[in-house]
């Protein structure tokens, strides 16, 4: 590019980052040298020196100075999977809503959010049979485990990406989980304050509390039902969002999670189930503001072989109260 350009800010890009304005619209710019050209005010947003941190606002225009031939603005790469009809039925059978901006999902318990090593079928990979109307695959804002089933939310657009992203990071989501615990936590109710870190080695890593200097991790849980002194069932809303936080929690409660093995050991399980034995936690709901208007609650049922366990304790997992109302009250 050998002069100077005056871009505008689109609808879908109004709350993004300036550096990742620039990422998204030349991707061969360097963040270092977005940066200097920042400090030389040579990038200017309405007239104005900003910071690559500045979140722009539609109708905006932005100075982009002359880059030389090294750097040419290219359309953004975007992964691409190739799905049967049969994959994409069954990535919109999970919808529980949509709408211009967002897509709420159940998520089945055994299907991982992204790829990795061993790991061949995804949510990610399944995106793009959530494209409905829209140009774009929708975007993942947050994650659940591999073997936790539930709620998760998507953004359909950058605009709504960036305002849910924002609010997953500074907690503005309420999440809330139902899980089965082996045992009945003493008290039945309160909150959890037990940070927790990464320990062993690769492969062979897992979370654990520790004294040390780490990154807090609080859970409020309270008891649903219980089934005698054998199984009890919580409700769960973590306050910070560590990996296998609530798992932790649960087994520093001393009622680790049904099927969890990883932290509750052979304790874990019991024995005359039905179905398979695999991890008993369900994000059951989200609550959050949507990125263009008010507060909004979605929950997710129980994927089928979860409910079976549930009745087969004489639980009822038809739609319940807030059992956190009077935790806030007597907070408060």
């Amino acid at each position: 590019m050998s002069k100077v350009q005056n871009l505008t800010v689109t609808g879908d890009e109004d709350g993004i980052r300036l550096d990742r304005w620039f990422k998204r619209h030349f991707p061969d710019l360097g963040h270092g040298r977005v940066e200097k050209l920042l400090r030389t005010g040579q990038i200017r947003v309405d007239g104005g020196r900003v910071k690559s941190s500045t979140r722009v606002e539609e109708g905006q225009t932005i100075r982009v100075p002359p880059f030389g031939a090294a750097v040419i603005e290219k359309p953004k790469k975007t992964r691409s999977f190739d799905l049967s009809p049969e994959d994409i039925a069954k990535v919109q059978s999970m919808v529980v809503y949509r709408d211009d901006d967002i897509i709420v999902i159940n998520k089945p318990p055994g299907l991982a959010v992204q790829g990795g090593s061993k790991v061949s079928s995804h949510l990610d990979g399944l995106l793009d049979g959530l494209k409905f109307d829209a140009p774009e695959r929708p975007k993942l804002v947050h994650r659940l485990d591999k073997d936790t089933s539930g709620i998760m939310l998507l953004a359909r657009n950058v605009f709504a990406a960036s305002k849910l992203t924002a609010a997953f990071r500074t907690r503005q989501v309420t999440k809330t989980y139902w899980a089965l615990v082996v045992g009945v936590p003493d008290p039945k109710a309160g909150q959890i304050n037990a940070p927790i870190t990464k320990q062993g080695t690769a492969g062979n890593q897992r979370m654990a509390v520790t004294e040390l200097d780490a990154p807090s991790a609080i859970s409020d849980f309270a008891t649903i039902e219980t089934a005698g002194r054998r199984v009890a069932w919580l409700a769960l809303r973590p306050l910070t969002g560590r990996t296998h936080q609530l798992r932790v929690h649960c087994d520093v409660l001393g009622t680790p999670i049904l099927g969890d093995g990883k932290y509750g050991g052979e304790e874990a399980f019991i024995d005359g189930l039905p179905g398979p034995r695999k991890l008993h936690l369900h994000a059951h709901s989200l609550e959050f503001d949507h990125p263009r208007s008010g507060r909004m609650k979605h929950t997710a049922p129980l994927s089928r072989d979860m409910e079976k366990t549930w009745r087969f304790f004489g639980f009822d997992p038809a739609e319940i109260g807030d059992v956190f109302a009077e935790l806030d009250r007597r907070a408060r």
